[in-house]
C-alpha cells in the first residue's frame, strides 16, 4: 500500500476544521496509509525579515528530518505551479508507480525555507489566494482523497 505522510507546522485550532482533516484523511486509508505529523512553528517576536528567516530555516531542520527516505516530496507554496484535480491525480499516480511514498508538507504562516523548496520534487499552489493554516490543511486532504478516486475510477469526482 502507498505510504502518504503529510508534514504541517502549528497546530490546527478550528474544530470543525480538524474534524475535515480526520474525514479526508479516513477516506484517504482506503487506497494509502496516511502518518501526518504536526511540528511546532517557530514563534516570532519583530518579525523582522532576519528574524523570519532565521525562524523558517529552525522550520527547515524540523520538516527535512521527517521527511520520509525515497518519498515523492511536495512543497506547497504560493510560487508553485497551479494544477487541475486530474493533473494533481496524475502526478500523485506517477508517484505511487515510481516511489510507493508520497509527502506532502505545508509550512508555517511565513512559508518554507528555500531549503525544503529545493528538496521537494515538485512546488505546487492551490491558488493564487491566501487561506487560512488550517483550512489549507482541509483543503489539501480532500484533494489527496479526490485525487485517489480519479485515479481508481470512483464516483467522487465530477
Amino acid at each position: 500500500m502507498v505510504k502518504c505522510t503529510l508534514i504541517t507546522l502549528g497546530a490546527l485550532k478550528e474544530e470543525y476544521l480538524s474534524r475535515a482533516v480526520e474525514e479526508y484523511k479516513k477516506r484517504i486509508s482506503g487506497f494509502a496509509e496516511v502518518t501526518e505529523i504536526n511540528l511546532k512553528d517557530e514563534k516570532l517576536i519583530t518579525e523582522s525579515p532576519a528574524e523570519v528567516a532565521s525562524a523558517l530555516e529552525a522550520e527547515a531542520d524540523k520538516i527535512l528530518a521527517k521527511i520520509p527516505e525515497g518519498a515523492y516530496t511536495v512543497a506547497l507554496c504560493v510560487e508553485g505551479k497551479e494544477h487541475s484535480s486530474e493533473a494533481f491525480a496524475e502526478l500523485i499516480g506517477a508517484a505511487c508507480d515510481t516511489q510507493g511514498k508520497l509527502c506532502f508538507i505545508i509550512g508555517s504562516s511565513y512559508g518554507l525555507s528555500p531549503r525544503v523548496k529545493q528538496k521537494a520534487d515538485a512546488r505546487i499552489s492551490f491558488s493564487k489566494m491566501t487561506f487560512p493554516h488550517g483550512l489549507m490543511r482541509a483543503i489539501l486532504t480532500e484533494q489527496i482523497y479526490r485525487a485517489f478516486t480519479i485515479l481508481k475510477g470512483k464516483k467522487y469526482h465530477k
